[in-house]
């Protein structure tokens, strides 16, 4: 009789089944509260610590993803580090009405997308990219947002800084990680881009490893002046000469 069971339903009569079941969903529920209590983003590696043994951090924290899927509060990840945010389509409930809204001048925008796509990257590589020269604050708008770092200094003559993307930019924009930013062929779909690149142009393939890379020496505490190696420009379309005057093309919001 009990082995009729067992063919109608696997899984039942066996034990160590029965067992992993019930230690996934108590990792699950211990991932729940630990990133529940925690101010910031929670990395996987801290929720695999508590896990009892044998369970995989990501299949405990896909199970509780899908379990607040559809809710008014989802379990997101950034970055190999989770957090619970408000769902998208509710975020209006909890935006500030008197909220001023942040702007970003073109040259900042373009800058912008240029650290994402190439960092680790210097100011000098920035301007050669963009092909006009970026004043200081451009830069430093940039910095403020906290969509932007100082990862380390480049180990060139000079030394120059390098700059790399942050969390909070990913989730802002609502990334899981820097490589889910659009390729060429998403551009143009989405009709961002059109025409063709010169040959041997490409969208570079972003990262934004937080170990330094190879050719990157780390930040001297305290450094002084980042930018004092470096002549203000003379012209950038008259933008960012004035970066720090937020006036111009496309306004960006604060998520609430």
């Amino acid at each position: 009789m009990s082995d009729n069971i067992a063919r109608l339903f696997p899984g039942e009569l066996d034990p160590t089944a029965h067992a992993r079941d019930e230690a996934l969903r108590e990792a699950s529920r211990i991932a729940e509260a630990l990133i529940f209590a925690s101010a910031e983003p929670v990395d996987e590696a801290e929720i695999a610590k508590r896990l009892p043994e044998g369970v995989e951090v990501r299949e405990a924290l896909d199970l509780l993803r899908a379990q607040y899927a559809g809710r008014g509060v989802n379990l997101a990840r950034v970055n190999r580090k989770w957090l619970f945010r408000t769902a998208e389509d509710l975020g209006w409930l909890l935006s500030r009405e008197q909220s001023e809204p942040r702007k970003l001048s073109r040259a900042a925008i373009e800058t912008l997308a240029i650290i994402a796509y190439h960092q680790p990257v210097t100011r000098p590589e920035i301007e050669d990219i963009r092909g006009v020269a970026i004043s200081k604050g451009t830069l430093d708008v940039l910095l403020e947002t906290g969509w932007t770092r100082l990862r380390g200094r480049r180990k060139a003559p000079g030394r120059p800084v390098t700059y790399g993307t942050t969390d909070t930019f990913l989730l802002h924009f609502g990334l899981e990680q820097i490589t889910d930013l659009p390729g060429l062929d998403e551009l143009k779909s989405a009709g961002l881009f059109e025409g063709t690149l010169p040959k041997g142009f490409g969208v570079p393939k972003p990262r934004d490893d937080s170990a330094l890379a190879d050719d990157e020496d780390p930040l001297e505490d305290g450094a002084a002046d980042l930018f004092d190696t470096a002549p203000l420009a003379v012209a950038d379309d008259a933008e960012a000469i004035a970066a720090a005057d937020e006036t111009a093309a496309v306004e960006i919001e604060d998520e609430g």
